[in-house]
């Protein structure tokens, strides 16, 4: 599909309206709503399953209802966590001392003691494997000072990631009534750490992990039943019921699946297999242009050439129906007339992606090239002309 054509509609575009360079790509509806294989019976309170190559929702239900989290807030933990790493604020063999606060913790333990040092990779897995709310409030000190100060970054970084959705009053996830997200934060979230810290999801992927003499296994079962799965995580309350957020990678394509609110560890590993299995073989996802790729051509008034390289910023993958992908339609809509000068990065328009007449995604369309105004007299020629256009 890469290099299919696109139809371009030049038209007069509020550039106001348009979304801004950094944005990624906005979806308007579910892919799965043009698929007629119906989605699986599921039993969870909310859920949601997306293809993290395109950023695409495939379906949903209940996708922006608050939810209680639990020990799903340990994704967004392990986010900071991460950047602290990446930023060399932390290191991975970096000792830290555990306080009475994080040792006194309630809820799942990793089972450290008071005052003893541990690493931050021991912490790292205590947090990820065995969903320790003991490793999680120590890695918080250990980044921010103190749990209430990581807890801010993490509330930053939701509100940096467009996570509406979402407060957090605590980096573990016990109940609170301000403790929320929602299935669509989660799925968001979850595509970001995947996308973004790649050389840690082998913690994710860790079946068991023993620590003080105690070994305790992953909670997440998927491990066990399917070998593509490599993550997440799971979280469980009494008053949220049982949680997965689950990822898995099949033939280089990857698929996140987020579900809450299941009645036991049994339903919520059977509805997430159920989720990830229907969004693998009902869909595919092709690569519809590259990075920094042209979508069109677009002619350009008064420059010192006639026309002007217009695309997305980012490559384009899109998420259809299996079987529909010589239906995919782009249309490229962006600012006429086009004057020079313009630069590399500007904004003009947007590129849709559309299928039976419907817009499944939408991206800035930019300039590609710099193209500098024309001299006097090209510019006074483009003028006459532009009158008889």
């Amino acid at each position: 599909m890469l290099g299919a054509p696109v139809l371009a509609t030049a038209q007069t575009v509020d550039t106001a309206a348009v979304p801004a360079a950094s944005a990624v790509t906005t979806q308007t509806m579910s892919v799965g709503e043009l698929s007629p294989v119906p989605i699986p019976a599921l039993g969870a309170k909310a859920w949601l399953t997306l293809d993290a190559n395109s950023g695409q929702v495939i379906a949903s239900e209940n996708r922006d209802e608050k939810v209680e989290p639990a020990s799903l807030t340990k994704i967004m933990a392990a986010y900071v966590v991460f950047e602290a790493l990446e930023t060399k604020r932390l290191t991975l063999d970096q000792k830290v001392r555990v306080s009475e606060h994080a040792w006194k913790t309630e809820g799942s333990r990793m089972f450290i003691d008071p005052n003893s040092e541990v690493s931050i990779d021991d912490l790292l897995q205590g947090l990820i494997v065995q969903s320790g709310n003991d490793a999680t409030v120590a890695l918080a000190e250990a980044v921010s000072g103190s749990e209430s100060a990581f807890v801010a970054l993490m509330n930053q970084e939701a509100a940096r990631q467009g996570l509406t959705g979402t407060h957090f009053t605590n980096s573990s996830g016990l109940p609170d009534p301000e403790h929320y997200t929602t299935v669509h934060d989660l799925a968001i979230l979850s595509r970001n750490l995947v996308q973004r810290f790649p050389q840690y999801l082998h913690y994710y992927s860790q079946r068991e992990y023993t620590y003080n003499k105690i070994k305790q296994s992953n909670r997440n079962r998927l491990l066990w039943a399917d070998q593509t799965v490599d993550g997440l995580k799971t979280g469980h309350t009494k008053s949220a019921g049982y949680c997965l957020v689950t990822t898995a990678l099949r033939d280089g394509r990857r698929v996140i699946s987020v579900l809450v609110g299941a009645a036991s560890d049994a339903a919520r590993t059977e509805s997430s297999l159920k989720l990830l299995n229907w969004s693998f073989r009902n869909f595919d996802t092709v690569r519809m242009i590259d990075q920094d790729q042209a979508a069109v051509h677009a002619k350009i008034w008064g420059g010192v050439e006639d026309a002007v390289a217009l695309g997305p910023q980012q490559a384009l993958w899109v998420t259809v129906p299996r079987g529909r992908e010589a239906d995919i339609q782009s249309v490229a809509h962006y600012t006429e007339p086009l004057m020079a000068p313009v630069a590399k990065g500007d904004t003009v328009g947007t590129l849709e992606i559309q299928l039976e007449g419907k817009i499944l995604a939408s991206m800035p369309l930019q300039v590609q090239q710099d193209i500098a105004q024309a001299g006097f007299f090209g510019r006074a020629y483009d003028q006459i002309r532009l009158l008889f256009e």
